[in-house]
């Protein structure tokens, strides 16, 4: 799938929306929530902004670990992510994210080459992988996930998605919606969102993921 979002004049001169996503490039929950973003973008004038907000960051100081990561796995890629962020910007997250995402979760290939081939590929120096085993970046990466956290309550984690004063968390689905609708999903969830005093929204419990 292409990365790039629609230019600041939209679809048919229409003006793009902006959106600002929060993600955990570990969750795979994330990752299809970031794909229908994309494929909303190709039917709806929307351009998309990447920042990063890590479940390691948000769950530290906790007694307990939703995450089941006593290891700190989930710090590794979120401190790539913050210095590509810090080296090329968040148009590169993006690139980066998409890269590393389809090796991880698509193609399940998270091993000592994904880091540094995802940055290659995204034409970013693969000497930035050395980030995952630092902790220099791990401020940006808890000032990244405070404000996306702040944008909808300490009561959410990831994906987390802001289109000017409407934010929300999610929308969480184990299938990546494709073509229009995608883009009616994106409708609904706007609408929703921009509703005065709206809190939340569930489906059924989750499923697998699916990335097909």
């Amino acid at each position: 799938m292409r990365l790039a979002s629609h230019p600041a004049s939209g679809i048919n001169g229409s003006v793009a929306e902006t959106a600002d996503i929060w993600f955990d490039p570990a969750c795979p929950y994330s990752w299809i929530t970031t794909r229908w973003l994309l494929e909303a973008a190709m039917v709806r004038p929307i351009e998309t902004r990447w920042h990063v907000l890590s479940l390691a960051a948000l769950n530290e100081g906790r007694d307990d670990d939703p995450e089941d990561d006593p290891e700190g796995y989930l710090w590794l890629p979120a401190r790539v992510c913050a210095a590509v962020v810090e080296h090329a910007g968040q148009e590169a997250l993006g690139r980066f994210y998409t890269a590393l995402g389809t090796r991880v979760h698509e193609r399940g290939e998270m091993g000592p080459r994904s880091l540094p081939d995802a940055l290659e590929e995204s034409g970013l120096p693969a000497e930035l992988a050395a980030a995952a085993e630092s902790a220099k970046y791990d401020d940006a990466i808890r000032a990244s996930t405070a404000e996306g956290i702040g944008k909808v309550g300490p009561h959410v984690g990831t994906p987390i998605v802001a289109v000017g004063e409407r934010a929300f968390f999610g929308p969480v689905m184990s299938q990546i919606p494709r073509g229009e609708d995608a883009g009616r999903l994106w409708d609904g969830t706007l609408l929703v969102a921009g509703v005065p005093g709206f809190h939340e929204l569930k489906g059924r419990p989750h499923a697998e993921p699916d990335f097909s």
